[in-house]
């Protein structure tokens, strides 16, 4: 079935992890290990452009992101707003090359959208189509420098990450919005581009609810239910997000999946069962099957020793649909939730 990732760093890879994405997944893993690269995530990479298409993951969103906190997951920190301008212009610089080369495709614009998913449900051959969004907004200088940014294509932003930055408070914190952060808010409302609510910390969240009046969505984020910390959503914020028309991308790490996971300590033992529990509970929250999709943020920084035990490749995604039919899912809310709720949303939601 046509997948649908909401979350994919894959300039990330090809950049900061100096990955080449083209290659087949157990190649770059061979690759990392006769370099001696031991960090956590490395040997253990789980997606690539060939994988992508082995998993049927025709579409979806691509980001930039890079961010002035001090390293948390992966090595990302920066020393200055114009760094982490400079970087995630360069993760742009890698996507302009793999759309000359054939791998990736930016769709701006509600028609080349519409276009690109029509050929992927069609089953063409095609590259991966991508909205581009931006994970951390630090690369953003000031307010009016999303008009660039925008201008280059950025479709979607989220404004923080972990930690508390220039704009607000992101995730492990309860700082809130900061005075920077309404004047990119409102100019992120008038370009009409979306707000992505995931990394906000729980106060921030509930400021840019309230004064935030565009489209959002929340591109990887899973329920407090299941792994009871700040980095998921509660019911309440979860809703807050289905009454605005958003749609929410489940994520496969292993520290949103699996209650108290540690990482570099604890081994995965959740399975995608538990990415389903997820699904399964949002439905019910939302009270239809519409406003859920997938949004892995697999090799977001991290490989299979922190994804759910029984996946090994992004390719694994297509496990979901039978444990969906399983559980009583009708074939159409089976394929929105894999790929019709986002392919809807963007249709909508980006300009014309």
């Amino acid at each position: 079935m046509l997948i649908f990732d909401a979350h994919l760093d894959l300039a990330m890879n090809g950049v900061d992890w100096n990955r080449d994405m083209r290659m087949a997944v157990a190649d770059i893993r061979v690759q990392e290990k006769l370099l001696g690269l031991t960090d956590p995530g490395r040997q253990t990479n789980t997606t690539s452009f060939p994988e992508l298409k082995r998993a049927e993951v025709k579409i979806g969103v691509a980001t930039l992101i890079a961010r002035l906190e001090q390293q948390i997951n992966h090595p990302l920190g920066m020393t200055s707003p114009e760094a982490c301008y400079a970087m995630a212009h360069a993760h742009l610089a890698y996507y302009r090359a793999m759309e000359k080369s054939g791998y990736v495709k930016m769709l701006r614009t509600r028609e080349a959208f519409r276009a690109h998913a029509d050929a992927a449900l069609s089953g063409a051959d095609v590259p991966f189509g991508f909205v581009l969004s931006m994970e951390c907004a630090d690369a953003v200088l000031d307010p009016d420098n999303i008009r660039e940014w925008f201008d280059n294509g950025l479709r979607a932003v989220g404004i923080t990450h972990y930690g508390a930055n220039r704009y607000g408070g992101g995730t492990r914190c309860e700082v809130g919005l900061a005075v920077d952060a309404l004047p990119l808010l409102k100019n992120i409302e008038e370009l009409g581009m979306i707000l992505d609510m995931t990394h906000l910390s729980d106060n921030a969240f509930w400021q840019v609810a309230d004064r935030f009046g565009g489209k959002i969505l929340a591109s990887h984020q899973n329920a407090r239910k299941f792994c009871n910390w700040q980095r998921q959503f509660s019911d309440e914020q979860l809703k807050s997000v289905f009454q605005r028309g958003g749609v929410v991308g489940i994520s496969f790490d292993a520290i949103m999946l699996q209650e108290g996971w540690v990482r570099c300590v604890t081994k995965p033992i959740v399975t995608i069962e538990r990415a389903v529990d997820n699904i399964d509970h949002m439905c019910q929250l939302a009270g239809n099957a519409k406003q859920i999709g997938i949004g892995s943020d697999l090799d977001g920084g991290f490989g299979y020793d922190q994804t759910p035990a029984d996946l090994n490749t992004i390719a694994d995604l297509q496990k979901i649909p039978a444990m969906l039919e399983k559980r009583g899912y009708p074939v159409a809310d089976i394929a929105g939730i894999m790929h019709g709720n986002w392919i809807r949303y963007f249709a909508e939601s980006l300009p014309a």
